[in-house]
């Protein structure tokens, strides 16, 4: 069965795991079911279905699972919850009643947004689940077929297998979905994007800006968080940090110490400043080792490698095999690494190093659909440099401004006056503005900007991306900004084509 989540985070509730553990383990040859979390899907836009704790769907029915841990009892009609702590809650609505509450609210919002012909294919119904208590008599709420108490909890796959049977037997209609509409209904319960944070925001800004990962992206999270060892490559804009820190996090929710390695201190600053998750240490693959010893490990459990393609030399290798548990030859890690010839401002990958690591079998995973770059910028980059960077892109997106300057002082009035334009007409901040030479800033032709631009303009380093962007334009050499990005991008100082 397929989680979604891949991990059970965001739940402090042990009855949860528990269950989330017993569907992961059930129908386990048959990629037809996916089971939802629902208090994970606050990481969508919105949360539809929050009121349902499993929701199982299948070609053969629709099933809502409602979980109750600790103890249960009912007196004069009012229901007592115990939890594990000893604290008791009151409700007058039964768990039987909540859900199938769940249920009908589901059906209605369903029926409200998908096509008839899509949800009169399904079978629906509930089922409640006791992990810790054993359920002492029986009543005329409840119907024992939807029940599953602790003393049948070792029997967690049969029971749901009889589970769907049953709703399936009370049908009046034997129903069993095509692919299309469950393809439909799973589109719908997990839309093709998820909000996260974007790299440039900052997580302690106030205003709620998103960034979208495609299925593609969704897919590949849940692929590589079931893998060992992975190989995922994609060209820029493709989503690899995006899903390196997904990753990151899920593998820490399980319990793991993960070492996120990656070679630009510039890089490395700006994600330890930024993503602070327990059980993650962001690092140097060339300091790894004096990162486990302040961590308290001899170890890392699980290894991240982001921007890889700056590591893949036998020197790097070997700082990252060090520090992770059992090696990267048996190891778990995932290496997400750019497909095509950057700038070789950390060296030319190896060929011995590639090698190295598919000989570690991993799972290959490209990634194939860009979704940071629009698809003129897409066009553009194929077109000029042959370089791969996936497909469709975010939208149509403003066309590219291109000139050609005689000079160095005429190439400095060109910027003046684009900067100009974008901040005046396009809105943008000076923060969203981000200008890239292959030159240091005193020798490029923004350094011949008018007085007053050059005010507005600082020039990163390291110690600056703690708080990038900044509220000015930022400067930077091309090679040092590997792996970040901002809104408006001006390359300057190129030479001129066929020179």
């Amino acid at each position: 069965m397929n989680m979604i989540p891949a991990v059970p985070h965001g739940t402090h509730s042990r009855a949860e795991k528990r269950v989330f553990d017993q569907l992961r383990l059930a129908f386990q040859e048959d990629q037809s079911f996916t089971a939802y979390h629902s208090l994970n899907l606050t990481r969508h836009a919105y949360k539809r279905f929050g009121e349902i704790d499993f929701l199982v769907i299948s070609p053969f029915g629709l099933i809502v699972l409602e979980v109750k841990g600790g103890g249960i009892g009912c007196q004069n009609g009012i229901w007592h919850y115990t939890n594990r702590y000893g604290e008791v809650n009151t409700s007058s609505e039964g768990p039987f009643r909540q859900a199938e509450s769940a249920l009908h609210a589901l059906v209605k919002n369903l029926k409200a947004n998908l096509p008839e012909k899509v949800t009169s294919q399904f079978t629906i119904g509930y089922g409640i689940i006791f992990p810790d208590c054993e359920w002492p008599t029986s009543g005329s709420e409840w119907d024992p077929h939807v029940l599953l108490d602790a003393s049948h909890f070792n029997g967690f796959a049969r029971w749901l297998k009889k589970l769907i049977e049953y709703w399936r037997d009370k049908d009046s209609r034997i129903r069993e979905s095509d692919l299309l509409a469950l393809k439909t209904l799973k589109q719908y319960l997990r839309p093709e994007f998820e909000a996260v944070v974007p790299l440039h925001i900052a997580v302690s800004n106030t205003e709620e800006q998103v960034a979208r990962l495609t299925e593609d992206q969704m897919t590949a999270v849940d692929i590589i968080a079931a893998n060992i060892r992975v190989l995922c490559s994609g060209g820029a804009g493709t989503g690899k940090t995006f899903l390196a820190l997904e990753i990151a996090r899920r593998w820490a929710a399980e319990g793991y110490n993960v070492l996120l390695a990656c070679r630009s201190p510039w890089l490395k600053r700006y994600l330890e400043s930024r993503f602070i998750i327990p059980g993650l240490v962001v690092s140097l693959a060339s300091s790894s080792e004096s990162a486990a010893r302040r961590a308290g490990l001899s170890h890392f459990d699980a290894l991240i490698v982001d921007e890889g393609q700056d590591l893949m030399d036998m020197e790097s290798l070997d700082h990252l095999d060090i520090v992770l548990k059992g090696g990267l030859a048996t190891g778990r890690w995932s290496f997400f690494y750019d497909i095509n010839n950057q700038s070789g401002f950390f060296g030319e990958p190896t060929q011995e190093a590639l090698q190295f690591l598919e000989s570690c079998t991993p799972f290959r995973y490209p990634l194939r659909t860009n979704c940071r770059n629009t698809r003129i910028i897409l066009e553009k980059v194929q077109a000029s440099l042959g370089a791969d960077m996936g497909i469709r892109g975010a939208g149509e997106g403003p066309s590219i401004r291109e000139h050609t300057a005689k000079s160095i002082e005429d190439a400095a009035l060109i910027l003046a006056c684009e900067l100009k334009e974008i901040t005046d007409k396009g809105g943008l901040t000076h923060s969203c503005i981000t200008i890239l030479s292959h030159l240091p800033f005193k020798n490029s032709s923004a350094a011949l900007l008018p007085e007053k631009i050059r005010n507005d303009i600082q020039v990163l380093d390291e110690f600056s991306m703690r708080s990038f962007p900044p509220n000015k334009i930022s400067f930077s050499q091309i090679g040092f900004f590997k792996g970040l990005e901002n809104e408006a991008i001006i390359v300057v100082d190129l030479p001129c084509p066929g020179a």
